[in-house]
């Protein structure tokens, strides 16, 4: 995603003379949080002061960023947000508001604003991991490739894209979340076919994302003649020890999310895939129960070659951030 500028720039947009003389806004910008920090521009990575905003109460990304840069003042911004830049605007079905580059950059009082896709900053920040952030998903083996990598992950919608190493490194963001979903066995056709009566479209997010979770668990009861108890996500993971149909709801979000992931590795030719996102944060113990592996694996012929690609399950609050952070490194900085 391109940002927009003024005067002497640098690519992107930054004003080439100014890139490496002040603090810049780091920013993960999701449907329902958006989490900021400043790095230094001429500096490590290291992320500083960092703030959570609910986006439904603030009036648009520019108030967000003016709001924290009134605190820390800083020259420019990169930020990771989920959609599609053309032109000025971005295209994104699941933020608050819509978002005007430029708009953006005048009503937040920055010389420069950078937009890239959230997935793209999430793949940035694969080569920074560290062991202890990462839990197999799947059965480990000996290969080292480490590239290409896929990195997918549930939150307010499902994002995607694929990392490529090289000298830079190069990322593939890419729409998953808007792609066709795909039913695998008698149950998920079920839902297929309750969903599609009232849309003529069905996307992978409409099930697998945080409110997917909960298109799932209300079809999940229609089916089954219940009635909901549970009106929003939490309540229905905090009820899944005692409520079969909660448990149902996440033990068939997570076998149809292995399932996506097992196709995805496949379309992209992936040797190591990364599942992050807001949702894998809270469903750990049913992502690990089997349903998410069996589900990979179920690819026919090509469940040889997915043996050999493992699955890690990240555990880092601060992807988006770092990721936008080697994003600047990469292509702004100095």
């Amino acid at each position: 995603m391109a940002g927009t500028g003024t005067g002497n720039e640098a690519p992107g947009g930054v004003p080439a003379a100014q890139a490496s003389d002040a603090r810049i806004i780091v920013a993960d910008v999701g449907g329902t949080y958006a989490r900021l920090g400043w790095v230094e521009a001429d500096g490590s990575h290291e992320i500083h002061d960092y703030r959570r905003y609910a986006c439904a109460e603030h009036a648009d990304l520019a108030s967000i960023l003016h709001d924290y840069a009134a605190g820390t003042p800083c020259h420019g911004a990169v930020v990771a947000i989920a959609g599609v830049l053309e032109g000025d605007r971005l295209i994104n079905s699941n933020l608050p508001w819509a978002v005007s580059v430029e708009q953006t950059r005048v009503g937040a009082g920055l010389a420069w604003v950078q937009l890239i896709n959230d997935f793209e900053a999430v793949a940035n920040a694969v080569p920074t991991l560290s062991p202890d952030t990462l839990s197999p998903l799947t059965p480990l083996n000996s290969s080292a490739t480490s590239s290409p990598a896929l990195v997918i992950g549930p939150g307010t919608g499902l994002g995607a894209a694929v990392w490529i190493e090289g000298q830079p490194p190069r990322v593939l963001p890419t729409e998953v979340g808007q792609a066709s979903l795909a039913a695998g066995n008698a149950l998920e056709l079920d839902i297929v076919r309750r969903l599609l009566k009232d849309r003529p479209y069905l996307h992978n997010e409409h099930v697998l994302s945080g409110p997917g979770l909960m298109n799932l668990y209300r079809c999940l009861c229609e089916l089954c003649d219940a009635t909901p108890m549970h009106t929003d996500a939490s309540a229905l993971v905090a009820a899944a020890d005692t409520d079969a149909l909660a448990r149902e709801t996440l033990e068939t979000f997570c076998g149809w999310l292995g399932s996506v992931v097992g196709d995805l590795a496949i379309i992209f030719g992936a040797r190591v895939v990364y599942l992050a996102g807001g949702v894998t944060a809270h469903i750990p113990q049913f992502l690990h129960d089997g349903r998410f592996l069996q589900r990979y694996l179920n690819k026919g012929v090509m469940t040889e070659q997915l043996e050999r690609v493992p699955v890690w399950r990240v555990e880092h609050g601060q992807l988006g951030l770092l990721g936008a952070v080697a994003w600047y490194r990469q292509n702004l900085s100095g």
